[in-house]
């Protein structure tokens, strides 16, 4: 399956949350908000026109390092896979759900995406479009002030006892 590979550059929205899976795997998620800009012609400046909301997701040693160094409002590069999916909220069962969207084998049955939230009527699921984000890496916008990179040491055991001798 081919995947969609995308470079965003936004703010981050929301703090990191972070947790480790049952299996000891570290996760951190947080939302990041992209704002396009255009030329105003007529202001002869840039004016901001609408704001999109992704949900990136880090796993690993980059879910720690997000979670150390990522505070709100920051500016951030993100590059990564992107998921687009559609999720439900059946009424019924009181649960969510996702839906296949059309291209992710639901086809002509899946019906059309919805471009904005539908909260539909007293019978119908209410149904939105949400994007994620599989980060590869996250970094600080640099285009937009400074940052200081502090690399982290892994533990590692020692396969030498040190003699106390230096190297020439």
């Amino acid at each position: 399956m081919n995947e969609s590979w995308v470079t965003v550059v936004g703010n981050a929205a929301t703090r990191p949350d972070f947790w480790e899976t049952a299996a000891g795997v570290a996760v951190a998620r947080f939302r990041l908000a992209v704002t396009v800009r255009r030329w105003d012609r007529g202001r002869d400046a840039w004016a901001d026109a609408y704001t999109s909301f992704y949900t990136v997701w880090t796993w690993r040693t980059l879910a720690a390092n997000v979670a150390g160094s990522v505070s709100l409002g920051e500016p951030l590069v993100v590059h990564g896979t992107l998921r687009v999916r559609e999720r439900e909220w059946d009424r019924e069962r009181e649960r969510e759900r996702d839906r296949p969207l059309q291209g992710e084998g639901g086809g002509a049955a899946a019906g059309p995406v919805p471009a904005v939230d539908s909260g539909g009527g007293p019978n119908q699921p209410r149904r939105w479009v949400i994007a994620e984000i599989d980060a590869m890496a996250v970094g600080h916008d640099l285009t937009r002030g400074t940052s200081a990179f502090r690399r982290v040491s892994q533990a590692k055991p020692l396969l030498n006892a040190p003699t106390g001798a230096t190297s020439p």
